[in-house]
């Protein structure tokens, strides 16, 4: 019996799969009772969901180092993965209402092609939260929306992983450019009245 190309791809893809997560398990083996994966841990600590033939992967926002706070005003580097399964589509903006006054975009937007990973991971990151409208601190989550051009809008729930342990090799985000204070230009002011004597 004949399998189609597009199960055989199927098939395929999940061996991949099942091989890429079982590399630490053999290379686990070597060290012994006390290896990492014998341990219950989560497998990512990022956000994700799907929307459409999109996979939005491991979304976090990179915070302080452990016992300080990004301030209000500052910046904040928003990391994720993507795939598209379908036909090609375009990360229009995102959002980050309560969190962030605007949120960039390498290039004001974000292609994704069809069967492609885009990868917006660091060390630096692409994805900044401008101009912080309360301070965050590791081990909070805020609100983001994702606006796709086709796909539509999804709404995530992203955790603030500190700057330490895996996160401390990944870069902060640059400091916001200071702006140049408004000076008012000069007025001409009234010449004083000479006082005659009476």
């Amino acid at each position: 019996m004949l399998r189609s190309s597009s199960g055989q791809r199927y098939a395929r893809r999940v061996l991949i799969a099942v091989a890429a997560a079982l590399v630490p398990l053999i290379a686990g083996c070597e060290a012994g009772s006390n290896a990492p994966t014998l341990h219950w841990h989560q497998p990512t600590d990022g956000a994700g969901k799907t929307i459409g033939n999109i996979t939005i992967s491991n979304v976090f926002v990179l915070g302080a180092p452990i016992g300080t706070v990004l301030r209000t005003g500052q910046n904040a580097g928003l990391f994720l993965g993507m795939v598209n399964l379908g036909h090609p589509d375009h990360l229009v903006s995102i959002s980050a209402p309560g969190t962030a006054r605007s949120v960039s975009l390498p290039g004001n937007s974000v292609t994704l092609a069809s069967q492609r990973p885009v990868l917006l991971t660091g060390p630096r990151p692409q994805v900044i939260l401008q101009d912080l409208l309360h301070p965050l601190t590791g081990g909070s989550a805020v609100k983001i929306m994702l606006h796709f051009a086709k796909a539509g809008v999804v709404q995530l729930e992203v955790p603030v992983m500190p700057r330490a342990r895996f996160y401390a090799t990944l870069l902060p985000a640059p400091a916001p450019t200071p702006t140049k204070p408004v000076t008012p230009s000069p007025t001409p002011s009234a010449s004083p009245k000479s006082s005659g004597s009476h």
